[in-house]
């Protein structure tokens, strides 16, 4: 499955799913933007990185909309043909979206502990700042995890993470408007 992110406007991005053997879908605009990572790329990489396959991506690559992406029209398809595949489309979305409740949590948690991290660690001091700002959160976020979830948060992954955040990073801030990159997601597709 191939992830794009591509900056549609000053403070807009959206993203673009190009799966194996199921429709494409998107969101467009995507919600979180951010100058130096937006919101689902970082969760692109932490569910990754976890190892999640009923995080958003995961439901995604299994055929999902994670409730929040939309079907890409085909070319030429009539509007019968469409109307039934958005309605086989949110069937099976709905269902992954129960199965997928907890690592969608997970996925929020995880995700909300490694910004703060992967800031906390940078050398420009705007980030620092903003990790300062979210330490009390993060701190409360780390103590209220389920246990296997903490133990999951090892140092040695951390500094994967991290250190995927910022080669991401600086593709997402060298994009100029209407300008993309693709991420594979390596989960199943």
């Amino acid at each position: 499955m191939e992830v794009q992110f591509r900056r549609t406007g000053e403070c807009r991005y959206a993203i673009t799913i190009y799966r194996k053997d199921l429709p494409s879908v998107e969101m467009n605009p995507a919600p979180g933007y951010d100058p130096f990572m937006p919101h689902d790329l970082l969760h692109l990489v932490v569910e990754s990185e976890l190892g999640l396959s009923r995080g958003v991506f995961g439901q995604i690559a299994e055929g999902g909309h994670a409730g929040t992406f939309h079907l890409v029209p085909s070319e030429g398809e009539n509007r019968r043909a469409a109307a039934r595949r958005r309605r086989r489309a949110a069937k099976r979305d709905e269902k992954l979206l129960r199965s997928g409740r907890q690592e969608a949590a997970q996925s929020e948690r995880a995700t909300y502990i490694c910004l703060y991290e992967w800031l906390a660690q940078s050398a420009d001091p705007a980030r620092q700042e903003r990790a300062l700002q979210m330490a009390p959160q993060a701190k409360h976020t780390r103590e209220f995890q389920p246990l296997m979830e903490r133990r999951a948060l090892t140092e040695k992954l951390l500094v994967r993470i991290c250190a995927r955040l910022d080669e991401l990073s600086a593709h997402w801030t060298n994009l100029d408007i209407g300008q993309s990159f693709t991420v594979e997601w390596p989960g199943r597709s």
